[in-house]
């Protein structure tokens, strides 16, 4: 069979197996912080304190930041507007007490998306366990792009470095 007679049924499989992944997706990472909660809290909830521990607040030197309502916890708005690979987008915080700060997370670019990202603090003996999620709705472009991305991974990977800068930060060793 000829290969231009194979492309259009590779393509329609392709296409159809993407149609039948999930609606949503989650990605979270976890990391134990000696400190407790309120003391890792208050890195998070304050969003002009992640240009000390994000990963992303690093992809663009030149991004532009906006901080607007209350200074920390529920209200709190931070806009940025960055290179490509920084994008654009606004994070409001949604929910701010010492075991969960939740954020409304909206994406502008590099493609539209809204999810929720929460930080889950559950203390244990000295220690907090930190869970670092994100989960939203997979649309179907997404479903396409998961199939040659592990988006889990992408984005795990940026939990898991800013997990451990906020570890190093909250435990006084940055």
């Amino acid at each position: 069979m000829p290969f231009f007679a194979v492309l259009p049924v590779a393509l329609i499989a392709l296409l159809a197996y993407a149609a039948t992944r999930p609606n949503t997706f989650r990605v979270q990472r976890s990391l134990r912080i000696a400190a407790p909660p309120q003391a890792i809290t208050s890195h998070i909830d304050d969003f002009r304190e992640w240009a000390a521990w994000s990963p992303y607040e690093k992809l663009d030197p030149a991004m532009q930041r906006t901080f607007s309502g209350p200074t920390k916890g529920v209200g709190a708005i931070y806009e940025w507007s960055g290179n490509n690979k920084a994008g654009a987008g606004r994070m409001e915080i949604i929910e701010d007490r010492p075991e969960r700060v939740a954020f409304k997370l909206e994406f502008s670019r590099p493609m539209r998306a809204n999810n929720v990202s929460a930080f889950d603090l559950v203390p244990d003996g000295g220690e907090t366990k930190v869970t670092w999620s994100m989960e939203g709705p997979s649309a179907y472009m997404m479903k396409v792009m998961g199939i040659f991305m592990n988006m889990d991974n992408l984005i795990g990977r940026d939990f898991e470095a800013g997990l451990g800068n906020l570890k190093k930060i909250s435990e006084g060793r940055a």
